[in-house]
């Protein structure tokens, strides 16, 4: 699973996002629905489930949904914004 970098902070409104790489010193922004996929993201959703999503509430075909998502995790995975999250051993529950 991917989650946002410790080292990213952000800020949300309704055109959008900023993010700010606070180890870099770099600014990235992104429009509503890239801010959407990062929420989405930040909440611990899967891929799968954030392109659900953007594809139910956006009208959009859950196939160019999937396209774009991945383009957008390649993109800052490129830039260091993302960590692997160790998935939770549920079997010790």
């Amino acid at each position: 699973m991917l989650k946002l970098s410790g080292q990213v902070r952000s800020t949300h409104n309704q055109d959008g996002a900023v993010l700010l790489d606070v180890l870099h010193g770099q600014m990235y922004r992104l429009n509503f629905v890239g801010s959407r996929m990062l929420e989405l993201l930040k909440q611990a959703y899967t891929e799968e489930q954030i392109a659900d999503e953007i594809s139910c509430a956006f009208g959009v075909a859950r196939e160019t949904v999937v396209t774009d998502l991945q383009e957008f995790l390649a993109h800052l995975q490129k830039h260091r914004l993302l960590e692997t999250r160790q998935a939770e051993n549920l079997s010790n529950l």
